[in-house]
């Protein structure tokens, strides 16, 4: 048996196939539970207008988890927009998400981790996220990473006619001054 093959990039086009594969993968993800923000997936070309319309927003940086080859999942970082002077240091982690089928290869931590890589590069300070309260995985990935819950939000969502808790994390990217705040 073959060897499999995992892999994070950063991607700035995507190939006709490429997309296909993000766009299925997006699917499987809100299929389900994790949708990032949709319950149930679009059609199809709502779905790949989507994925384009990302790569054309300069403050979006999308990056693509493979599994052998196969676009199975994403992440982005959003840079904070040019006018919003008084949070320039702080990005944010989003839309991420791994196929249930490309699971349990270490995807969801790898994305997260360059998310974490690129907003150091670009100069952020800290990087912030929010996830659904049960998205359990996410959330311990997430606080084994360092992020630190700060908040939650006890009507964030509603999925299935129900009202869910989101959780609000950040991390320090830069630690400039001490954090004297309680975990």
């Amino acid at each position: 048996m073959a060897a499999t093959s995992v892999g994070v990039e950063r991607v700035d086009k995507l190939k006709t196939g490429d997309l296909h594969d993000l766009c299925d993968a997006a699917d499987d993800a809100i299929r389900s539970g994790g949708g990032f923000g949709w319950l149930e997936p679009p059609a199809r070309e709502v779905m790949e207008r989507y994925w384009k319309g990302v790569l054309v927003v300069p403050e979006r940086i999308l990056f693509v988890g493979r599994l052998d080859g196969v676009i199975c999942g994403s992440a982005q970082l959003v840079k904070p927009p040019r006018n919003n002077e008084a949070q320039a240091h702080a990005a944010t982690l989003t839309t991420g998400f791994v196929a249930p089928w490309a699971r349990g290869h270490g995807l969801a931590r790898k994305l997260t981790l360059a998310v974490e890589a690129a907003a150091r590069e670009e100069g952020f300070a800290v990087l912030n996220l929010d996830v659904r309260a049960t998205q359990e995985a996410a959330i311990t990935l997430y606080e084994h990473l360092g992020f630190r819950r700060w908040g939650t939000h006890p009507r964030y969502a509603r999925v299935d006619g129900r009202t869910v808790a989101g959780h609000f994390y950040v991390k320090d990217l830069i630690q400039t001054e001490p954090d004297d705040t309680p975990p």
